[in-house]
């Protein structure tokens, strides 16, 4: 007989196995030759989907910085990075779960020698170490969210460090694919944008190394 602690394992399993059904029937949709036609053909819905497809495409191991840009180009600055943050969290969330909840093991082969560290700076410091690694990429982001879930933070604590860690680089990231799409459609503010588009990522990339100087100090 199923106890009670198995039901929100296997509940999380069928919906990552929902996720990947629908991946693979809607693979058209996932081509990015034709991703953003597909999106705006939604209307209303477009934002949950967009949504979806993101939280989607972290579980699986694909770039989070490609849906960002089309986040950006799709949505524009402002809501395009509200969307990209909840699709972001959402995925990162679900990796998590699926990590503390099913495939502990998986992760901590993938993870190697670096999830000791991992599991001693969050028993040390919690949520300020999840917002480190975020900002600072000691491990590829994809592979983190599995391995943060090995650990003993608590679920909610480990939600709000990624929302804000993740913040800088959503902004910057929305921001270049807005500026592509102006630059693509021929605006005449293309050119500002880009140019604090590039900004925005250059204080991105500068951050890990203020935040390693803080740390030692």
């Amino acid at each position: 007989m199923m106890t009670r602690a198995a039901l929100p394992r296997l509940g999380l399993l069928f919906a990552l196995a929902a996720i990947v059904v629908w991946a693979v029937l809607h693979r058209p949709v996932l081509d990015a030759t034709n991703f953003q036609q597909q999106i705006q053909s939604l209307g209303s819905s477009a934002p949950l989907a967009f949504i979806a497809l993101f939280a989607l495409a972290t579980v699986t191991f694909l770039p989070g910085a490609l849906f960002g840009l089309a986040g950006g180009a799709l949505f524009g600055p402002l809501w395009g990075t509200v969307w990209n943050l909840i699709g972001a969290t959402l995925g990162a969330t679900l990796a998590f779960l699926a990590a503390r909840y099913i495939a502990g093991d998986w992760v901590a082969r993938r993870a190697g020698g670096r999830l000791k560290e991992l599991l001693d700076g969050v028993d040390a410091e919690g949520w300020r170490f999840v917002t480190f690694v975020r900002l600072v990429p000691l491990f590829p982001f994809n592979l983190l969210n599995y391995a943060l879930g090995l650990t003993g933070i608590r679920l909610g604590h480990y939600i709000l460090a990624s929302l804000l860690a993740m913040i800088p680089g959503t902004i910057a990231y929305t921001w270049l694919g807005y500026a592509g799409r102006e630059a693509a459609a021929g605006s005449e503010t293309a050119v500002r944008n880009l140019l604090l588009a590039l900004g925005l990522l250059a204080v991105v990339a500068f951050l890990p190394r203020l935040l390693r100087r803080f740390r030692q100090r």
